[in-house]
C-alpha cells in the first residue's frame, strides 16, 4: 500500500514540469482569433514520463506479549480433632464365701418395745418394680408383686415395720420362725435381724399369700445382695417353717437349717453337758452363787474369770455377776 502512493505522487511531479502555463495558452488563443477565427492551435502534448521506483521498506516489529498466567495450587489443610467419650463399664460380681464355723457374738443393747396392730387389712397400690440382684437364690417368684420400702422398724427375728408409699405396713418373714419374746435366743434373733435391714431399703416379694391371720403382709424380703429370710436360718437365728401356699422357698430354706446344725451354730450350738453338783455344795446351797444353778460357784468377791475355775459350759442366770456368759446366750464359758 505505502509504494502504490509513492509511484502516484512521482507522475504528478514530471506532469507538473512539462505542462504549458496558463497565461501562455491564453496569448495564443487571442491572437489566433483575431488573425484568423479558424485557426487551429497546436500545441505540443506534454510527454509524460513514468518512472516506477520501487522500494521496499520492511518494519519488523517486534512486540513481545506477556502473559501473566497465575498458577494457583489449592493445597487443603485438615485438622483432625478428635473427640474421645469415654463410658465406663463396671460389672460388680459380689463373692460370697460361707464359713463353716462362723463366730459371731451378738450383745444386744437393747430390746424392742414397739407395737402394731393394725386394725384392717391394708388396701395398697404397688407403682415400683423391683429388680432382684443376679445373685439372689432362684427360689424367689419371678412373676409376683413386688415392692420397695424404708425399714423403719423392728419387732422380732422375723417380723418388720417397713413404710411403702408413705403409709406403714407390718410384714412378716416367708418360711421362718424365730424365738419368741422370753424365749431363749430371741434377743439374738431380734438383733441379727436388725443389724440385717433396720433403717434400709428393702425389696418385699410376694409368694401367692398376700397377708396372714394376723394382717401382717407374707414377703421374702431382699436387701442388697442379701436374701434376708435365708440368711437367718442359715446364720442359726431361726427354724426353717413352711406354711402352705408359701412355698417356693420352703427346700432352700432346709438346706440353711441344715448347714446352720452342722455348723453348731446360734440354736443348734450344743446344750451344756449337765452337771450333778457335788454332796452338800452346788446351786444355791452352801456358798454357791443362784445364778449359776448347776454348778458351785462362790459369789463375788473376789471376782473370778473362766481361767479361774474349772467348769466349762454350764447354765448362766441373770445377774451373772462374775460375767462369764459374754454373748448373753446363757451358757458360761462355753471355750
Amino acid at each position: 500500500m505505502k509504494r502504490k502512493w509513492i509511484v502516484i505522487a512521482v507522475g504528478i511531479l514530471i506532469f507538473t514540469a512539462c505542462a504549458p502555463s496558463a497565461n501562455a495558452i491564453n496569448t495564443a488563443i487571442a491572437q489566433t482569433q483575431a488573425a484568423n477565427p479558424t485557426a487551429t492551435i497546436t500545441a505540443p502534448l506534454p510527454t509524460l514520463t513514468i518512472t516506477t521506483t520501487q522500494t521496499y521498506t520492511r518494519t519488523i516489529t517486534f512486540a513481545p506479549t506477556r502473559t501473566n498466567t497465575p498458577t494457583i495450587t489449592n493445597t487443603p489443610t485438615v485438622t483432625f480433632t478428635a473427640t474421645i467419650t469415654s463410658t465406663p463399664t463396671k460389672t460388680y460380681t459380689p463373692t460370697q464365701t460361707p464359713s463353716n464355723t462362723p463366730t459371731r457374738t451378738f450383745t444386744p443393747s437393747r430390746t424392742p418395745t414397739a407395737t402394731f396392730t393394725p386394725s384392717h387389712t391394708p388396701t395398697k397400690t404397688y407403682t415400683p418394680t423391683a429388680t432382684l440382684p443376679a445373685n439372689v437364690i432362684g427360689c424367689i417368684p419371678k412373676n409376683t408383686t413386688r415392692e420397695t420400702g424404708l425399714v423403719i422398724g423392728v419387732i422380732d427375728g422375723d417380723t418388720i415395720d417397713v413404710r411403702i408409699n408413705n403409709q406403714v405396713y407390718r410384714v412378716r418373714y416367708i418360711g421362718m420362725d424365730t424365738p419368741e419374746r422370753n424365749e431363749t435366743f430371741y434377743s439374738q434373733s431380734t438383733a441379727y435381724n436388725q443389724k440385717l435391714v433396720s433403717g434400709k431399703i428393702v425389696t418385699l416379694v410376694k409368694d401367692v399369700s398376700e397377708t396372714d391371720r394376723f394382717d401382717r403382709l407374707l414377703r421374702y424380703i431382699i436387701v442388697g445382695e442379701r436374701f434376708v429370710n435365708y440368711e437367718i436360718v442359715e446364720q442359726g437365728y431361726a427354724h426353717a417353717s413352711a406354711y402352705p401356699p408359701d412355698v417356693a422357698c420352703a427346700e432352700a430354706f432346709v438346706e440353711a437349717q441344715r448347714y446352720a446344725q452342722a455348723g453348731k451354730i446360734g440354736l443348734w450350738k450344743p446344750a451344756p453337758t449337765p452337771y450333778v453338783p457335788p454332796a452338800g455344795g452346788g446351786g444355791s446351797g452352801g456358798n454357791c452363787h443362784p445364778a449359776y444353778p448347776s454348778v458351785c460357784i462362790p459369789p463375788a468377791p473376789p471376782d473370778l474369770d473362766c481361767k479361774d475355775i474349772s467348769y466349762r459350759r454350764f447354765q448362766v442366770l441373770p445377774p451373772d455377776p462374775h460375767r462369764f456368759d459374754g454373748d448373753s446366750d446363757g451358757i458360761g464359758c462355753e471355750s
